[in-house]
């Protein structure tokens, strides 16, 4: 690259499924970077196999990266709809004579895959369309639709300095000439990348190490068409909480997952940044420090390990540190979808700050609220444990001073609690307890005076009502 030449990232995901916490981690750097280098990020949906490629996982993409904030700043460009300028490339190819057809059938190939295993050799295609110079080729088969392979070159090495993983040299002579498109015309996955990487002038390609195989083919595709060969980068993996891959059946990898979970998304690009990456020992950081920090010597060519404790923690504290306003929309969603009405309570804002630090994601944050909007009767357990008839005399008298109470509000409701305790000899506990079974139907709470106050005078009291 030179000074002038823009940055140009991609993401390029399959829509044969959700946004998974992989693809996410690869979405997030590639446009990082792009956006640390004042480039573009461009988001490609890899659509080509019709068989496998839904619109809802199209849209589940798209809702996954909207949800993290990650804007792209061209397309989405799918595949399906560039066939033209695949079929172009490859009719150019073999005007050149980068690419050839190839009439062998699946039977022959079949063949020729159990003879090589026989032998313990590599199976792999062995060039019996290839043109050579001298070599005399059969008539081609009639009725027999041809494929298109590529003609890799025999001899040398690819190489490339990969920006994670250091220098890769594969040989010439491990590769093949792979198809490049099937016989009813469809192009491969590895062809259409490589077109689609030059018409959009991807000059960094960030992705998963699973594409490490796919590189050298890549590369020698794209020398041949004369283009411009991109940096490369490829991500470790991910482990599980288990030390094992991360996988669709026994972990809950989609990005919207975390969504439905309770997580917010900044506490989830947090995290991703860190699988993998680090900056010092920062552990909490915005997405805009991320963006000035990153670069990709710092990614490790290990394994990344997920950690779900450490993402719990992080969303807890962003929970702590969010606007209460926000969190109240967050909560009232979560209510509304479980039939609650979230406008029948105290106010939602209120609500939140009271109870924002003790949870760990949003759904543990509906549920501490829930008990403020719709009255728990206390089990029999609860009654029969706090509800003692020295308690229930306590919170008599304490109904009374409430009531009377010339203003709702902790300077005044905290000193009744103790008075109500000094009155009848009992230590706080033994009527703050009590007093939160009667109105929340439950034994903890945040302080009690700041419940009762959020609670309201008619709620508390019609509530102790019910109870006493």
């Amino acid at each position: 690259m030179t000074a002038s030449t823009s940055v140009r990232t991609r993401f390029a995901p399959s829509p044969t499924g959700y946004l998974h916490i992989g693809g996410a981690r690869t979405a997030l750097f590639a446009w990082a970077y792009a956006r640390r280098h004042g480039g573009q990020f461009i988001l490609r949906i890899e659509d080509t196999d019709i068989e496998r490629s839904t619109p809802q996982a199209v849209q589940a993409i798209l809702d996954g990266m909207r949800w993290l904030g990650l804007t792209h700043d061209e397309g989405p460009f799918y595949q399906t709809q560039r066939m033209a300028r695949y079929r172009e490339v490859i009719a150019q190819m073999l005007a050149a004579g980068t690419a050839y057809h190839c009439y062998t059938s699946k039977e022959e190939l079949d063949a020729l895959r159990a003879e090589q295993e026989a032998r313990k050799e590599k199976p792999r295609y062995d060039g019996r369309w290839r043109p050579e110079p001298g070599k005399v080729l059969p008539p081609p088969p009639a009725g027999v639709a041809p494929v298109v392979r590529f003609r890799n070159p025999t001899a040398g090495v690819v190489a490339w300095d990969d920006q994670v993983k250091g220098r890769i040299e594969i040989s010439n002579a491990e590769l093949d000439d792979f198809v490049i498109a099937r016989a009813d015309g469809t192009p491969t996955y590895n062809f259409c990348v490589v077109v689609d990487d030059w018409d959009m002038g991807i000059t960094h390609v960030i992705r998963g190490d699973d594409h490490v195989n796919n590189t050298p083919r890549q590369i020698n595709v794209l020398a041949a068409l004369g283009a411009a060969v991109p940096a490369y980068a490829h991500l470790s993996m991910i482990l599980g909480d288990d030390g094992q891959k991360l996988s669709k059946r026994r972990n809950s990898v989609a990005v919207t997952d975390y969504d439905e979970r309770g997580y917010l998304p900044e506490a989830m690009l947090n995290y991703l940044a860190r699988l993998g990456w680090s900056h010092g020992d920062d552990e909490i950081f915005s997405l805009e420090q991320f963006v000035q920090w990153f670069d990709l010597d710092h990614i490790t060519a290990s394994a990344a390990q997920f950690n779900t404790e450490k993402l719990d923690w992080l969303n807890a504290h962003y929970i702590k540190s969010a606007d209460d306003g926000r969190l109240a929309g967050e909560v009232a969603s979560r209510l509304a979808r479980r039939g609650i009405d979230p406008e029948a309570g105290p106010p939602l804002e209120r609500a939140v700050a009271l109870y924002k630090d003790r949870a760990t994601n949003l759904n543990e944050l509906a549920d501490a609220i829930e008990p403020l909007i719709v009255f728990v009767h206390p089990s029999p357990e609860l009654l029969a444990t706090h509800l003692t008839d020295a308690a229930r005399a306590a919170l008599k008298t304490l109904r009374e001073r409430f009531a009377a109470a010339a203003d709702w509000q902790k300077i005044v409701l905290g000193p009744a609690i103790k008075e109500t305790c000094t009155a009848h000899g009992l230590k706080m506990p033994q009527v703050a307890i009590p007093l939160r079974v009667a109105l929340l139907g439950q034994p903890q709470s945040p302080a009690i005076d700041a419940v009762v106050e959020v609670l309201g005078r008619e709620r508390v009291l019609e509530r102790l009502d019910r109870v006493l």
